[in-house]
């Protein structure tokens, strides 16, 4: 569908305001019941250039063999045909009953249905800082986008492409044409129920799905499938479930047993499938371990292996075992000489820490930037303590090494309530694009960006950044 204005030819300032009356509230957590939206709007959404455009199109496919890839060396290496460390470190901190689950024949090709990268825009390219396959901000990004309709201005996927995108993603897990869809949002994840609320709706006005979003008390189950009743009527059966939870969490979330039982005995599918390997931040240290070279050329393709190498990260998993005398951790130095302790990188100045410390998943500290500590902007006090906790909690609670990467400056509009005018800032973007795995395709959906300002280390959502969908422009990023 192409984009029609409802309200052509308006000023940047009354495009701007425009957008805040058509985003729908609560898509996002407010601070206060007076505030529309807890972020700073653009009056236009965020211009990439055609060459950026296409090398984040492309980099879905990339994406899609490294999630096969992850799948086939774990399994292979939980049955001893590959290095066991892969499994030993994708495992770490997971209790035996998860580890199980994961590893059952129902789920061993699965992979997840929704991949989201957050690339990080820098002087020469971007860096995916990390993957989410249970992102938040879909239906912001599908509202927004139609938002942006209205005044004219079309974004990259198009006005429906994320629910059209990820209507094809459901249908195709559940293969049937229109499935109906139970999209769970637990009591963690409650942020997004009302930005997943919004996306359901908009997969039954168009009628791809029978999609609704229930909490897990809403569900019922019976030797026929999984049921839910939804506002209000009948109850009816599930052909796929969405996920909206994290596994770390799984035991708090009422009825897991009876949504895991029908999706392991086939009354249901799982999307994403209940398989926490595949959601952590140390698969990014497996691609760029040595050892694994070989392996990961013959998984993915040596083009798409060479590809994956630039846009990931240099990244170390932080094993706090002792190594042998001759043993150095590869590619990782101190003051020019090559490392056998983490705690060798204490001494390192605040000019040489271009790192950060991830939690690895399975946490709640892994998810948002809760845990994420910037190396550089650390006393020498705190970095200290970093590094012990990671080496105190490396069993529980695996944390990740990985480089810095400065994201290149930018001017950003945004429209000032407080002045009613369009003003500019210096910033810094992040880019989200949704694919949607499709049989053997990733089809892009649509493009977030989060332009936070220039002095902020992490860009996220914050009030004083802007958020928007994406286009393509010849002048644009």
């Amino acid at each position: 569908m192409s984009c029609t204005a409802f309200a052509p030819n308006l000023s940047a300032r009354d495009k701007a305001r425009h957008l805040y009356e058509a985003i729908p509230p609560g898509l996002f957590k407010v601070e206060n019941d007076t505030d529309r939206v807890a972020w700073r709007v653009s009056p236009e959404p965020f211009a990439l250039s055609p060459a950026t455009y296409a090398r984040i199109e492309s980099l879905g496919s990339d994406l899609l063999s490294f999630y096969r890839g992850l799948n086939s060396l774990y399994n292979r290496s939980a049955r001893g045909t590959a290095p066991a460390f892969i499994a030993e470190y994708l495992d770490l901190g997971k209790p035996e009953s998860i580890i199980k689950l994961a590893r059952q024949n129902r789920f061993k090709q699965d992979i997840p249905g929704v991949i989201r990268p957050d690339l990080i825009l820098t002087e020469s390219g971007f860096i995916a800082s990390e993957l989410d396959s249970i992102p938040g901000g879909m239906g912001f990004v599908g509202a927004m986008t139609r938002a942006y309709c209205q005044v004219g201005l079309e974004s990259v996927g198009g006005v429906d492409g994320i629910a059209q995108g990820f209507a094809a993603m459901l249908a195709s897990a559940g293969k049937t044409e229109r499935p109906t869809v139970g999209i769970v949002v637990s009591e963690e994840s409650a942020d997004y129920r009302a930005e997943m609320s919004w996306l359901a709706q908009r997969l039954r006005e168009l009628e791809l799905a029978n999609a609704w979003v229930i909490t897990p008390q809403e569900m019922t189950f019976t030797e026929d499938g999984l049921f839910a009743a939804f506002d209000g009527g009948e109850l009816q059966r599930l052909d796929v479930l969405y996920r909206n939870f994290e596994l770390f969490d799984l035991l708090n979330v009422p009825k897991q047993e009876l949504m895991l039982y029908a999706a392991r005995h086939n009354k249901v599918k799982m999307t994403p499938p209940p398989k926490p390997q595949l959601e952590e931040k140390l698969a990014f240290a497996l691609l760029h371990h040595p050892l694994l070279a070989t392996l990961w050329q013959a998984e993915l393709g040596r083009e798409a292996f060479d590809r994956l190498r630039v846009v990931f990260p240099q990244t170390w998993l932080m094993d706090a075992r002792p190594l042998p005398p001759q043993g150095v951790i590869y590619g990782l130095e101190a003051s020019g000489l090559p490392i056998s302790d983490w705690r060798a990188l204490i001494d390192l100045g605040k000019s040489e820490r271009d790192f950060v410390v991830k939690p690895s998943g399975f946490s709640e500290l892994a998810w948002g930037s809760r845990g994420v500590r910037v190396a550089n902007d650390l006393t020498k006090e705190d970095w200290t303590a970093t590094i012990d906790e990671a080496m105190r909690e490396f069993s529980t609670t695996p944390r990740i090494l990985q480089r810095f990467h400065k994201g290149r400056r930018i001017r950003q509009s945004y429209y000032s309530e407080q002045s009613e005018e369009v003003k500019n800032f210096d910033g810094r973007v992040r880019l989200c694009p949704y694919y949607f795995v499709v049989g053997d395709e990733a089809r892009l959906g649509g493009i977030l960006a989060t332009v936070a300002p220039a002095d902020k280390r992490l860009i996220h959502g914050m009030s004083d950044a802007v958020m928007a969908s994406c286009m393509i422009a010849n002048d644009g990023a």
